[in-house]
């Protein structure tokens, strides 16, 4: 693959065959980051899970501390009583029946939708729409609770979703290249240790097997598994 100017100067920064702290990641990543918007930083990861295993299906939620960088749009499904709950707390739109009918008609531009227990029988008739686009609300993401309020400022605060996929592979935001070293730092160091909390007893091996920094267009810097176990102790 032919690479761009930019790239290839970036990607001359990285010793090869060196793993890196995540300190020194977010030092280069940041510095590799050169394009003219503000560069996503993503975690990458390979796990030893099997997630064809139900009980190694690693998928849970996990606040960062300094957020995302990102801009969510929150809708709240939720009935009357509800909604002035979730646009207290921070939800862009907030209602049940006018959504409801929008969603059925194709409309889908959000990027969370948070409801509650008592309205999933008529979100989960919407599952051919919201399903393929990352968008039906999941108890194990948080998005189906009786808290709306919470869940709502949780998202809002930055919270992220990590999921294996079929390779035993997790990718997830956790800043952007404009956020100061030492907050990327600490949302990394925060993911990790939630990741190795949630390690299931039945995985055998090594459990993070190969993790990499990245920004959207820059190289992938890999990090010293040492130094991520260490965070988790």
């Amino acid at each position: 693959m032919n690479r761009g100017k930019n790239y290839r100067e970036a990607a001359s920064l990285r010793e090869k065959g060196r793993t890196y702290s995540i300190e020194e990641a977010v030092q280069m990543v940041r510095q590799m980051a050169k394009s003219k918007f503000d560069e996503t930083i993503e975690v990458s990861a390979n796990l030893g899970v099997n997630p064809r295993h139900a009980d190694q299906m690693i998928r849970g939620t996990v606040v960062l501390p300094n957020g995302t960088g990102r801009v969510v749009r929150v809708l709240a499904l939720v009935k009357d009583e509800d909604v002035a709950v979730a646009e207290t707390a921070g939800a862009d739109m907030a209602g049940s029946t006018e959504y409801l009918e929008k969603i059925k008609e194709g409309w889908t531009d959000v990027d969370v939708i948070i409801t509650t227990p008592d309205m999933m029988k008529d979100v989960g008739r919407l599952g051919k729409i919201l399903g393929p686009r990352g968008l039906m609300p999941n108890p194990k993401t948080g998005t189906v609770t009786k808290d709306v309020a919470k869940a709502v400022q949780e998202v809002k605060a930055g919270k992220v979703e990590y999921r294996v996929d079929k390779g035993s592979n997790i990718h997830v935001p956790v800043g952007k290249a404009s956020f100061e070293a030492g907050k990327l730092s600490e949302n990394i160091e925060v993911l990790f240790r939630e990741l190795i909390r949630v390690k299931p007893a039945t995985a055998k091996g090594k459990y993070i097997k190969t993790a990499f920094l990245s920004s959207s267009q820059g190289p992938a810097i890999r990090l010293d598994e040492g130094d991520i176990s260490s965070v988790g102790k």
